[in-house]
């Protein structure tokens, strides 16, 4: 048997971090199903002592049993930044001594906001730690001067080794410490290489210890996986207290950043930034941005109230069908789920009596933004709609509500605060599911109200939108007819 403080060689499973004294194949753990053997790996000799802001204990030795009702605590301090989109998220503000997991996919623009929020505590006086594995401290530099950052305050580290960086912090004692990115990092107590399942859990777990012990933010940047989860294992976002993801379109400029975990607030609020050339700018008003930019008498364009977290935003589905000259007929979805489009598709069909055989059907919603929700669902139905007969919509009108496989029309939640924010915005007329048109009566903003106009089914919304069938507009080209289902 080896001696512990010598090398010894054990057998690791790369997704789990399962370790075994000798070779098994694969990794046995119950829930695992890695398909990758176990691989040979040499672990470090077992050190005598660690610094005490990588043990578990603080100075002095083990925490004190404390009751529950005997704490006095005040309120929750936090540090407010400039940005109100990125306090909303947050819930107000960094909590001191939190850990905070920045995610998103490559080039979506994680490290520049992480480089604007250390520009803002910075710019209140503080001192921020910039631990970067990925870039130098000169590719860092060139950043900062794209985006007119001043850089006071602001102390660069270009360092991988977690112990390095956790003793740089330990010195400095800063006001917020920034690593970019958790993947990059590696301590010599833990086999295999940088971007394994145990360097990330160990790296985190020592970042974690460290903020807690010295009352320190720390804020971490997370790579995503091709298929849009969080790289590294689980037990990561379990350790951190909060969760933030930064989605976007690759070709459009508008981003989110949206919560996934929050210890310290709510997990319902999203913050709408846009990528310029001096960074992510935030987009206070997002709905008016958008509709700043659209044509109210386009064919296949429908306005419709979605709930992006707590926060309503009115977006624009667009639709285009076009005579198929393949074999099957395409289905194209930007911004929606597929699925649901085919769904959708089928119940246009059947129910709502609209003749889409051998066309082609592309939906996309405008600005970048994808919506999951089940309330946009007539929205897309009546944007094919429209470009199925070439009729526009009349300006001012919006249309929601989540739409069953018979055709019939179902409520969605919080109808009040969508029809609000269309009042806000200068809508007139709202089509909603009867249900709901009980529900939201007397929607008024700014001397605007609302016509409710409350339906049961497809093509009853069909028919209140565009009149009976063979009520013709001028210039408008003579349409099939559909059927009515009363």
């Amino acid at each position: 048997m080896p001696h512990p403080r010598e090398a010894r060689t054990v057998f690791l499973c790369q997704e789990c971090g399962y370790e075994s004294p000798r070779w098994m194949g694969f990794c046995p753990a119950p829930g695992c199903g890695s398909a990758q053997p176990l691989a040979e790996t040499t672990r470090a000799p077992d050190r005598p002592s660690n610094p005490s802001w990588t043990s578990s204990r603080r100075e002095g030795g083990p925490e004190p049993l404390q009751e529950l009702s005997q704490l006095r605590t005040g309120g929750e301090p936090r540090i407010p930044l400039p940005s109100e989109e990125i306090n909303r998220v947050l819930g107000g503000g960094i909590v001191p001594g939190s850990v905070s997991l920045l995610a998103g996919e490559p080039g979506v623009g994680k490290s520049t906001l992480l480089l604007q929020i250390a520009r803002y505590l910075a710019a209140s006086g503080g001192s921020v730690v910039y631990a970067s594995g990925e870039e130098s401290a000169h590719q860092i530099h060139l950043r900062s001067r794209r985006l007119d950052l001043p850089g006071d305050g602001i102390f660069l580290l270009s360092e991988t080794d977690v112990e390095q960086i956790l003793a740089r912090l330990e010195e400095s004692r800063p006001s917020l410490a920034i690593v970019d990115s958790i993947q990059t990092l590696y301590t010599r107590d833990a086999p295999s290489g940088p971007g394994s399942v145990v360097q990330v859990r160990e790296c985190g777990l020592r970042l974690l210890r460290w903020a807690k012990q010295r009352d320190v933010p720390v804020l971490i940047a997370g790579h995503m996986t091709k298929d849009g989860s969080l790289a590294g294992p689980r037990v990561l976002e379990h350790m951190v207290d909060t969760v933030l993801y930064l989605d976007g379109e690759d070709l459009n400029a508008y981003r989110l950043l949206r919560c996934g975990k929050n210890r310290f607030g709510s997990t319902q609020e999203v913050g709408v930034f846009e990528m310029t050339g001096q960074g992510l700018t935030e987009v206070p008003d997002p709905s008016h941005t958008l509709l700043s930019q659209r044509y109210d008498r386009a064919v296949g364009s429908v306005l419709v109230p979605v709930l992006e977290g707590s926060r309503p935003l009115l977006l624009e589905v667009q639709a285009l069908t076009s005579p198929s000259y393949a074999p099957v007929p395409r289905r194209v979805a930007n911004g929606v789920d597929y699925n649901r489009l085919l769904m959708l598709s089928a119940v246009a069909v059947r129910r709502a009596g609209l003749d889409l055989t051998g066309q082609d059907i592309i939906v996309s919603v405008a600005g970048g933004f994808r919506v999951t929700e089940p309330a946009v669902d007539l929205g897309v139905l009546i944007a094919i709609a429209s470009s199925l007969y070439n009729r526009p919509l009349e300006p001012g009108t919006v249309v929601l509500g989540e739409v069953g496989l018979s055709g019939e029309l179902r409520s969605v939640p919080q109808i009040d605060r969508r029809l609000s924010e269309s009042a806000r915005l200068g809508m007139n007329r709202a089509v909603v599911p009867a249900a709901a048109g009980r529900e939201a009566t007397g929607i008024a903003h700014g001397g605007t109200s609302l016509e409710m106009v409350a339906v049961r089914t497809v093509r009853q919304a069909i028919r209140e939108i565009w009149g009976p069938p063979g009520a013709q507009q001028d210039g408008q080209p003579e349409e099939p007819e559909w059927e009515d289902l009363e």
